[in-house]
């Protein structure tokens, strides 16, 4: 079975990551805002922040495999695979790589190495490196307003958002952004081409669809019960769409989602960034959502496609206990009662936690305060450096793809 994850704690069997490429080398000062950067990470640093990342997964027993890797071995099926996905990456890479498509397809088409060709496309491909005699260097840098004929796509180390992983199936999902819209070309590719994948995952959701979401929104609460974060990145209407195909499929045990409504802001861009699972009746909480958060209950309608849906009664506590079978679960406040504390560490991902069993969870150790109060509630925290990775907005579970976690 190529996914199998049903809940937010089990023993993680298996794991993607992307390892930190050239496309942090393209992230400059005047592009940030655009590509959903606060700051420019330092690449040697990062990778190695990364790889002890990847380290402490391997050392609990997990298996770890990476993006481009997988998206190289599919690239290996055959030729057709190889042009079909080259063509679609310059199809989606924008105005400029539309109208330079044939010299960008020569360039690409001329590397090799299947792995090197997958590293290239995410790094993105420069004015600089169009030699071609039909390229206007003046023209198009004015056009372009850029340095790029083919964007770089930095985000792609947060291998969280662009599938997730529910049940036995996937949601391959329609980015909130543009600038991350193309990352889900690797997971199209890999689910439907690659041999471990094509034909054995169902999808509950499309990157076709027209609503957004992202996987940073998707927590498996148990096999019958799953939570999603209405947030920027993931609409209403997408979960209406993710829940309808998923009560479809008869093979399917979720009976019922949550659909939590977070505010609408970046420092709380996905539901994991202020709430995410850390053992089986514990919680690490970002205090500043619980004021103005609402819970909606999604099931199964009367008809066809019909879905029922009501506001639970009872506080979150209450709410996540009841539909995992435990009445109620703890809440653990990031940076605990001090507000200071817990803005500045809930914007370093003090509460973007990856569980690897239960209770045992992978953290920045920069968060040093609430990994304390993690300790003093039993706890065991496994730190990692993230001076770098952290400049990305995300911690251990966005920078983490579960494939397969034990049941609980």
């Amino acid at each position: 079975m190529p996914v199998h994850v049903t809940n937010e704690i089990g023993k993680l069997r298996k794991v993607m990551l992307h390892r930190p490429g050239e496309e942090l080398e393209h992230l400059v000062p005047g592009e940030l805002e655009r590509l959903l950067f606060d700051d420019i990470p330092y690449l040697k640093t990062a990778r190695q922040e990364h790889d002890v990342f990847a380290d402490i997964l391997r050392d609990q027993g997990t298996e770890v495999v990476y993006l481009e890797d997988l998206a190289a071995e599919t690239l290996r099926i055959g030729p057709k695979v190889r042009e079909n996905f080259t063509w679609q990456v310059i199809a989606e890479g924008g105005s400029l790589a539309k109208e330079y498509k044939n010299e960008l397809f020569d360039l690409l088409n001329g590397i090799e190495d299947e792995k090197d060709l997958v590293l290239k496309t995410m790094a993105g491909v420069s004015t600089n490196e169009m030699k071609d005699s039909t390229y206007s260097p003046l023209a198009d840098l004015v056009k372009s307003g850029g340095r790029f004929v083919l964007d770089p796509m930095p985000n792609l180390y947060f291998t969280r958002d662009p599938f997730a992983s529910i049940g036995r199936g996937v949601s391959l999902n329609r980015m909130y952004s543009g600038t991350r819209r193309r990352e889900t070309i690797y997971g199209k590719l890999i689910l439907e081409n690659h041999p471990d994948f094509a034909g054995k995952v169902p999808f509950y959701y499309r990157r076709e669809d027209p609503f957004h979401m992202e996987g940073g929104d998707v927590l498996n609460l148990s096999p019958r019960s799953l939570a999603v974060g209405i947030s920027q990145r993931t609409t209403p209407e997408a979960i209406e769409k993710l829940a309808q195909n998923i009560f479809a499929d008869r093979d399917s045990e979720i009976e019922t989602i949550l659909a939590l409504d977070i505010p609408n802001v970046r420092a709380y861009m996905h539901l994991d960034t202020v709430l995410t699972q850390i053992d089986y009746d514990k919680f690490t909480i970002h205090p500043e959502i619980l004021g103005s958060l609402r819970v909606y209950e999604i099931s199964r309608g009367d008809g066809k496609d019909s879905l029922s849906v009501k506001e639970p009664d009872g506080t979150l506590s209450e709410i996540l206990g009841d539909h995992m079978g435990r009445d109620p679960v703890t809440m653990i406040s990031c940076g605990g009662q001090d507000r200071v504390v817990s803005e500045r560490e809930q914007w370093n991902d003090g509460s973007n936690t990856l569980c690897v069993s239960p209770g045992r969870v992978i953290v920045y150790d920069r968060n040093y305060i609430t990994n304390r109060i993690l300790r003093d509630y039993g706890v065991e925290v496994l730190e990692m450096p993230g001076s770098e990775l952290a400049r990305g907005r995300g911690g251990p579970r966005c920078m983490s793809m579960p494939l397969i976690r034990d049941d609980i």
